[in-house]
């Protein structure tokens, strides 16, 4: 696989996990009284930006966007909703994010180094302002834990 669709595949899936992820979230903690539900809105909008970014730099060079599939989006949510089940105060939210924050950002700065020097400048662009999103939520996010 060439490089650059690689790097933008990764980014869109990511962005696009993250505005699923963030939306199953916003509509469980919609019916609760948690703290840290403007965070999380904060966090969709992000992504909803990266994933429109991502968006067009694929009609750019001309590539179609691929999501991680049903069975992901799925395993996702469930995952999602029995954490919140057991546990949905400020500090377990926060630490899912966290978690789900850091796990993308080892992933994206991994590729980010291994195709420094063979991606499109725009394309890595991006890929360092979504890795520079995950860390600002990170921040974000420390407080409530």
């Amino acid at each position: 696989m060439d490089e650059n669709n690689e790097m933008l595949e990764y980014i869109y899936q990511n962005a696009d996990m993250g505005v699923k992820s963030c939306t199953n979230l916003i509509k469980i903690l919609n019916s609760k009284d948690n703290k840290i539900k403007k965070v999380v809105e904060g966090e969709l909008k992000g992504y909803e930006n990266y994933l429109k970014k991502a968006e067009k730099l694929l009609k750019k060079y001309k590539m179609e966007p691929k999501s991680k599939g049903i069975i992901t989006d799925m395993m996702s949510k469930m995952g999602i909703n029995m954490e919140m089940m057991k546990d949905n105060s400020d500090s377990r939210v926060a630490d899912m994010l966290t978690k789900g924050f850091t796990a993308g950002n080892v992933d994206i700065s991994k590729k980010i180094d291994r195709y420094k020097d063979d991606c499109e400048k725009d394309i890595l662009d991006l890929a360092r302002e979504l890795l520079e999103f995950g860390k600002k939520n990170i921040e974000f996010l420390k407080p409530y834990l």
